[in-house]
């Protein structure tokens, strides 16, 4: 009894969402001007398409300058050091923090990316890293968006993420108060958010 009562109530409600269906197409053909105004709310949640759009990196920032380094930690475990240009660091109208990170081995190694975080999901994306020559950049090794790990011992992309970048799932700020924190060390609760200009 109970299968046929839920049956029946499956088939009554069909029935109502096709009585809507046909009153709205009904509607719309007497008014030619319907198409312009605003979409109904279930159009809205069920039917919108994402919107957002990744910006295109045409251009490259110039390759890092020691004076323009600006060191962050990320572990105290780890022998590497590591350091963000700040001459390349840019939050995009897509909410993309772009930068230049220098990683350095206790030999003097260098590693040298160009990167991008993506605040709203916790997400990174390497864009070029240090050619063969050590003089420029090689495109050759872009990837996809990533998701950042956090248990690795050298998770820098987690530290600039959650010590500097990010909060509530957008940029701290604008690239002026995000080069300042991170040349003052204001990470986490101490960060200034907002303001200034750049970027």
């Amino acid at each position: 009894m109970k299968v046929s009562a839920f049956a029946v109530a499956c088939i009554a409600a069909g029935v109502l969402l096709a009585g809507c269906s046909s009153t709205k197409s009904s509607t719309n053909a007497s008014n030619t001007s319907a198409s312009d105004g605003p979409k109904s709310d279930f159009q809205y949640l069920f039917d919108r398409p994402s919107t957002w759009t990744e910006k295109k990196v045409d251009t490259l920032p110039p390759m890092p300058q020691p004076a323009n380094l600006l060191p962050f930690s990320v572990s105290q475990n780890t022998p590497l050091q590591f350091a963000v240009d700040a001459k390349s660091l840019t939050v995009d109208s897509d909410g993309v923090v772009r930068y230049t990170v220098v990683i350095t081995s206790p030999s003097g190694a260098r590693n040298v990316n160009y990167e991008g975080i993506r605040c709203e999901d916790y997400s990174w994306k390497l864009y070029a890293g240090l050619n063969a020559d050590h003089d420029g950049w090689d495109r050759t090794v872009e990837n996809e968006w990533t998701r950042i790990e956090n248990g690795d011992l050298n998770a820098y992309h987690a530290a600039l993420y959650q010590d500097y970048f990010c909060t509530s799932k957008l940029p701290v700020g604008k690239a002026d108060v995000i080069v300042n924190n991170l040349k003052y060390r204001r990470a986490n609760s101490t960060l200034i958010r907002g303001g200034g200009g750049g970027g």
